[in-house]
Order: C-alpha cells, then sequence, then structure tokens
C-alpha cells in the first residue's frame, strides 16, 4: 500500500514548490554548529522556551527572538538509533522504512513538537543522516521518513546529503501528498541546485559545511554569488552558505571575533540568506553579547526584504583592486579583493538600497563608496571637471539602473544600520574611515529628491566626506576639505575649526530648509 502511495505521488509531474512556504529568507536555529551530536530531548526543549523568552529587549520592549523571527528550532543529525537492521542491514531505518529513533535520547517527539507549538514555534527535523548513514534508497524509505515526518508532527525538514536518499523532489512530493505545509532544506552541499523551472525546496546549501572561522565564512559567502547572478534565489528558493557561527566556538580555535560577528551577519543579510542561529541559548554571557547584533530590526529587515529584479537576493559591485588570500586551520583557502561592496535593493523604483561594504584585509582600511557605482540607486557619473566625488565608470554587476541627469550631483541620505541612526545626507560619495580588519559597515541608501536636495545644499556640502558619524583619531588634519589622520602638533586646533566650520554649516542647511519648506 505503502509503495503504491509512493509511485502514484511520483508520477506527477512537479516542477517546482508553490505552497506559499518561505516567501521570506527563513529564520531559526538549529543544534548542529554547536552541539553536533550530543543532543537529546531536555537540550531541545529548553531551547525552546529560550527562542520564546521575553527575556531581553529591544527598544525597552521585552522581545524574544521568535519575536523577531527566529521561530523555527531545528534538531539537527544525533537523534537516530545506528544499528543494524533486517536483511539489507539497514544503519537506522526498519525493513519497513520507518526511520528508527534513539528513545533514550528522544523518548517522546511527538511530546517535543508539541511543545514547540505550543509556545508558538515550529519544529524542525533532518534526515538522510550522516551519522551511521544508511544505504537504503528505496520507495520504503523515503515513506516511511514522511510519514514519521508527519506523525511526529515536524513542520521543517532539513534533508542532508550522506545517506542514499538523494532524491529531494521525491521528498517534496511525499511532503505535499500528507497535506501537511513543512519547509524544505535542501542541504547537498552544494551538488543539487535549482534551475528556472526546477525548485522542490525552499532553500538550498551552495556550500560545504561552514566552520567558526573568517575564512570559511567568507569562502561560503561567495558560493552564492553566481547562483544569485542568475536569479536563482528568490521567494520561495532561497540560497544559503550554511548556518550562522555566531557565538560557536570550536575547541582551541575559539569562536568569530566581535567585527568577524558582524561581516558574517552583514553578508548573510545582504545577500538573502536564511538566518539560522545555532549558539547555546542556554549560556547567558554568549546570548547576552550576541543579543545586539541578532536583534537589530534594520538589518533583519535588509534580510526580508524583496524588491524583485536582477540583484534583489543581494550581489557584490565594488572591490578594491588588491586581493589577499584568507586561510585558517580547517584548510579553507580562498582569494578575495582587500575589501568589497555588497548592495541589495530594498524598494522596487531603486530609492533605496542597502550596501555592505567589508574589509577582509588584516589592518583597517578607509573605503569611498561612490553613489554612482551602488546598482539601482540611479546616480550617475558627474561629468568630467564637475566639483565634488563621482565616478567616471560603473563597475556594477547589474548597471546603475535609473540615471540621474548628464553631469547632475546626486545627494543620498545615509543610514548606519548597526548604530541604527542617519549618518547625513551626503552628496556623490562617502567614506568609512578606519573599518577595522575583518569588520563591516553596514549602510542604508535613499535618494533625496532633487526638490529636497536644493534645500539642503549646505549640509550635503558639510557632510561631504563622512565627516559627520566618524570614528576620527584625536589628532587630524584638514587637506582640501577631507579631516585625515596626522601626527601634526596643530591638529587639534584643526579639528576645533573644522568642527565649527561643520556646525556653522548645519545651522546654514537649517535655515535653508525652513525657506526652501516655506
Amino acid at each position: 500500500m505503502r509503495a503504491a502511495w509512493l509511485l502514484a505521488l511520483l508520477s506527477r509531474a512537479a516542477r517546482a514548490l508553490n505552497d506559499g512556504l518561505a516567501r521570506t529568507p527563513p529564520m531559526g536555529w538549529r543544534s548542529w554548529n554547536t552541539f553536533g551530536a550530543n543532543v537529546d530531548q531536555q537540550l531541545m526543549e529548553e531551547t525552546m522556551v529560550l527562542v520564546a523568552a521575553r527575556d531581553r529587549r529591544v527598544d525597552g520592549v521585552p522581545t524574544s527572538l521568535c519575536d523577531l523571527g527566529y521561530c523555527d528550532v531545528g534538531l539537527d543529525d544525533g537523534w537516530q538509533l545506528c544499528g543494524d537492521y533486517g536483511p539489507s542491514h539497514f544503519t537506522f531505518h526498519q525493513p519497513s522504512g520507518a526511520p528508527v529513533v534513539n528513545r533514550s535520547r528522544f523518548p517522546d517527539f511527538e511530546a517535543m513538537t508539541a511543545r514547540a507549538h505550543a509556545l508558538g514555534l515550529t519544529a524542525g527535523w533532518y534526515l538522510n543522516n550522516c551519522i551511521c548513514a544508511d544505504h537504503c534508497s528505496g520507495p520504503e524509505c523515503y515513506l516511511g521518513d514522511i510519514v514519521a515526518l508527519s506523525e511526529f508532527g515536524f513542520d521543517a525538514v532539513k534533508l542532508d546529503g550522506c545517506s542514499a536518499e538523494f532524491d529531494v523532489g521525491a521528498y517534496a512530493k511525499l511532503i505535499a501528498g500528507s497535506g501537511r505545509g513543512v519547509v524544505i532544506e535542501n542541504c547537498h552541499w552544494g551538488r543539487t541546485l535549482p534551475n528556472s523551472s526546477w525548485c522542490p525546496f525552499h532553500f538550498y546549501r551552495t556550500s560545504t559545511d561552514i566552520r567558526p572561522s573568517y575564512a570559511s565564512v567568507i569562502a561560503n559567502l561567495h558560493t552564492v554569488v553566481p547562483l544569485a547572478r542568475a536569479g536563482l534565489s528568490s521567494p520561495g528558493c532561497w540560497a544559503y552558505p550554511d548556518m550562522l557561527e555566531l557565538g560557536c566556538p570550536d575547541g582551541a580555535s575559539g569562536a568569530l571575533s566581535a567585527a568577524e560577528s558582524r561581516a558574517h551577519f552583514g553578508a548573510w543579510c545582504v545577500s538573502s540568506s536564511p538566518l539560522v542561529l545555532s549558539h547555546d541559548l542556554r549560556n547567558a554571557t554568549i546570548a547576552d553579547a550576541l543579543w545586539p547584533l541578532i536583534s537589530n530590526k534594520e538589518a533583519i529587515a535588509i534580510n526580508q526584504a524583496w524588491a524583485g529584479g536582477p540583484g534583489a537576493s543581494g550581489l557584490p559591485f565594488a572591490r578594491a583592486d588588491e586581493t589577499l588570500v584568507l586561510t585558517d586551520k580547517f584548510a579553507t583557502a580562498v582569494r578575495v579583493p582587500a575589501w568589497e561592496g555588497w548592495h541589495k535593493p530594498l524598494a522596487l523604483d531603486g530609492s533605496r538600497v542597502a550596501v555592505l561594504l567589508v574589509n577582509h584585509a588584516s589592518a583597517p582600511a578607509s573605503i569611498e563608496l561612490r553613489f554612482a557605482d551602488v546598482p539601482r540607486l540611479g546616480c550617475a557619473p558627474r561629468a568630467r571637471g564637475a566639483e565634488g566625488g563621482g565616478a567616471e565608470g560603473g563597475g556594477a554587476e547589474d548597471g546603475a539602473g535609473a540615471r540621474a541627469a548628464d553631469g547632475a550631483s546626486c545627494a543620498v541620505r545615509v543610514r548606519d544600520v548597526w548604530a541604527r541612526k542617519d549618518a547625513g545626507v551626503f552628496r556623490d560619495r562617502y567614506v568609512v574611515k578606519w573599518l577595522a580588519a575583518h569588520d563591516a559597515a553596514f549602510l542604508e541608501l535613499s535618494r533625496v529628491p532633487a526638490s529636497d536636495a536644493a534645500g539642503a545644499g549646505a549640509l550635503v556640502a558639510s557632510a561631504q566626506h563622512g565627516l559627520l558619524g566618524s570614528a576620527l583619531p584625536l589628532l587630524v588634519r584638514l587637506r582640501g576639505g577631507v579631516v585625515e589622520p596626522s601626527s601634526h602638533g596643530h591638529g587639534l586646533r584643526a579639528l576645533c575649526a573644522s568642527l565649527a566650520a561643520a556646525a556653522r554649516g548645519v545651522a546654514r542647511s537649517a535655515r535653508a530648509l525652513m525657506a526652501h519648506a516655506a
């Protein structure tokens, strides 16, 4: 009977999922990066309680991880009872195809998923396991897995690539036939990829397993680029460079630094990757340290936004000429530019774009962002010889979209996503000064209409080079209107003079704005 049902389902031509799930990048928590196979029902239920707990605050309001969107709690490998089952010697399936659960660790899966549902969460499972990988590839094991998935009450499933059940499409059809909405993760390490008409999963791994090193994070990030450029990361079918390594130490190698964690989270946000945490939520020290980062609503909103069109899921668009090789103890080696910029459109008309500037070098760096280079922002290069910043060429992956009038200056409001504060209105370019090694500046750019920019000219001019909000050393010098580092003894006097000039500019701009409004 089971085999007949399976064959009937597989006879249906299903090219891609259209079930309304994962219209934005999925968010949640999964056990593997911190706990590996050391998991049990108590750990999972304790984690569920912590995901639902409103024991920390955002803007003074008690807020849970689930309130922020991290509502799925996923169990990874380690739930099965390894053995030798039946004449076919399956390693964790009965001859009938039913998976064998380690009941000493997980006495009651139904109660565990019910606990998640009572807390307002969803519960994720894991199949095609790697630990004691099974060789069963027949319909009985596919069907046994999905019957168990349904009976146990799981809402999501990660399909790994170690056992012999590689047909993700078969799993998807069985899940559809069960009548339950289940979010499917294809974890075939970049070996099973979608095309323009086939994606029987909701998100898919583009890479090998991530490790808690900066080199591994960046290597995995870059695997999404060709897929995003081909339009293969979009609602219901997201490219995924693996779980977040935030707060996940690996023995003696330690964990990512605070700067690296910012770059990691920002990169996953700007590339529209699913955001799947994996740190030990029971460790208050780690949880408290990560909270300001993972609870940043503006960063999460950028991750969840979808403006459609080429590059809508996020792409690199600018880079340094110099390159370097990032390595780690896990044998990762990836060549990258010394710095690079990623963009993600946030509005269909191109008026708002997120930009992440990442410093891959081992020393601090200043990075100039030319607005004309940002795709879909609609800032044209200025005419040759025009004053102020600007770009003579593009450098964008998919073009700069709608252009401003030839030779016209482009005014852009810059918002610091990490600080959740406006940096000011800038003309043609913005300079990030002294960006730390392996750190990232996360910005939201909003094009200022010409009518508004005309009244704000003084403010634009005073903020031209990122002076407002920049982290400057104590001793500076003023040269050509740009505040720069200096060892000269009169630097402090120059700083005071420049700040006074900026204040006068702000006052003039305020008067101009009031006059313009009148």
